[in-house]
């Protein structure tokens, strides 16, 4: 069974005198190329292939990337994209060569799903679930402990940092928390 389907692109440029030889041409290198096959893995095949290898393991981590993959992918087949859209997330499924057999095949499928969601969340605005709340919440630890540092060090250095984190985590965890309300009021959460 083929995992790809196959797509052909039609280059329409004209004549070409070739002086490489480096690339293939043509028989007469003087007449156009006319077709390239490219295969490309369409989001049902993913979904099949994650779940064969959802399947196939034992591992709970891997069964946990394989269903987050999933999930993703069963969301983006109800969405409704246009086919330049659905072509160029194909696309950038194919550049992770998914089909591969990595050694660590956890860390390997963790990596291509964390670039998978960054590309849908840069290109498309889709973001995961709660995505803004874990985002904000960490930006706010980040400047609670800078504030607890300066300004509350005033008190014991420790009470100080502790009730810097717990003001920093609580205001961004709001702040995140109607980010995400928003997404979901859009539909730009999976």
């Amino acid at each position: 069974m083929s995992v790809y389907k196959r797509v052909v692109l039609k280059y329409t440029t004209t004549y070409h005198f070739i002086t490489n030889n480096s690339f293939a041409c043509n028989i007469y290198c003087f007449e156009p190329l006319t077709k390239k096959i490219l295969n490309i893995m369409t989001l049902q095949d993913a979904y099949n292939f994650f779940e064969s290898l959802k399947i196939e393991t034992t591992i709970k981590s891997e069964i946990k990337v394989y269903g987050k993959f999933n999930y993703i992918l069963s969301e983006l087949k109800i969405r409704e994209f246009s086919k330049d859209e659905i072509q160029s997330i194909e696309t950038e499924l194919e550049s992770f060569n998914l089909n591969s057999n990595p050694e660590n095949r956890k860390k390997y499928f963790k990596k291509a799903l964390t670039k998978f969601e960054k590309y849908l969340k840069d290109t498309f605005s889709l973001t995961s679930k709660d995505y803004y709340t874990k985002f904000y919440g960490g930006l706010g630890l980040s400047f609670g402990l800078l504030f607890g540092v300066v300004v509350l060090s005033s008190w014991e250095r420790s009470l100080g940092i502790a009730l810097g984190l717990i003001i920093g985590m609580v205001i961004g965890s709001i702040i995140g928390r109607s980010m995400d309300t928003k997404a979901i009021s859009e539909g730009r959460v999976l």
